[in-house]
C-alpha cells in the first residue's frame, strides 16, 4: 500500500472550488486503498482531504505539531496519529512516512513543505515523486520564476529532481497510479533479492 503525503492548505476562507479539490483528492485516495499522510490540523483542504479520505475508506495518518495542538486544532479522525515538536520535526517524519508527494494550492506553509521535498530531493535524500497541482494556473508564477532561474543558471536546465506539474485532477490521479505501478515494481524486485 502506497502513503501518499498531502500538503495544502488550511483556511477555511478560500473560495468553494479549491476546497472541493481536497475532497475529490481525498475521496480518491480512500477508494483506491491509499494510505494518506498530512499535517493533522483541522481546516480548509487539511479537513476536506482527510475527511474525504477517511469516509472512503482510507487509512490516515496526521503529524502535528505542539503549537497547533495547543491552537485546539488537531483533528480527530486518524487512524495513526503522531506529536511532534515543531514544524521542522512534521516535514521531516512525514517525508520519510511517505512514498510521494502531491502539493494542492496554498500559501507559506504549503510552500515550505513543497520546497523541503524538492530541496532535499535535488542532494539524493531522497528519490520519491513530487506532484504538485497547478489549478486554474495557481502556481503559473512558481513555474514561471522555476524558468527564470533556469535561464540565469541558477537552476540546470536538466535537473536530476524536479517536481511534476499537473494542472487538472485526472491528470494527479493518472500520476500517481503511474508511480504506484513503479513502487510495486520496485518492492516486488526487491523481494526477489537474496
Amino acid at each position: 500500500m502506497m502513503t501518499v503525503a498531502v500538503y495544502c492548505s488550511a483556511k477555511d476562507a478560500i473560495p468553494d472550488e479549491y476546497l472541493a479539490l481536497g475532497k475529490e483528492l481525498g475521496t480518491w485516495l480512500g477508494e483506491h486503498a491509499y494510505r494518506l499522510v498530512y499535517g493533522g490540523a483541522t481546516g480548509g483542504l487539511m479537513s476536506r482531504v482527510s475527511n474525504a479520505a477517511k469516509e472512503a475508506g482510507g487509512y490516515v495518518i496526521g503529524v502535528i505539531p505542539e503549537r497547533i495542538i495547543h491552537s485546539g486544532r488537531k483533528a480527530g479522525n486518524c487512524d495513526e496519529f503522531y506529536e511532534v515538536g515543531n514544524l521542522c520535526d512534521r516535514k521531516h517524519l512525514m517525508r520519510e512516512i511517505a512514498d510521494c508527494f502531491v502539493c494542492l494550492p496554498g500559501s507559506f506553509g504549503t510552500l515550505d513543505e513543497m520546497f523541503d521535498v524538492i530541496s532535499s530531493g535535488t542532494i539524493g535524500e531522497h528519490k520519491k515523486p513530487t506532484l504538485v497541482l497547478d489549478y486554474k494556473g495557481f502556481y503559473t508564477g512558481l513555474r514561471a520564476e522555476i524558468a527564470h532561474m533556469k535561464e540565469l543558471r541558477f537552476l540546470p536546465q536538466q535537473e536530476q529532481y524536479s517536481p511534476i506539474f499537473v494542472e487538472t485532477m485526472a491528470e494527479l490521479f493518472a500520476s500517481l497510479q503511474e508511480i504506484q505501478t513503479a513502487h510495486e515494481r520496485k518492492i516486488q524486485l526487491a523481494s526477489q533479492q537474496p
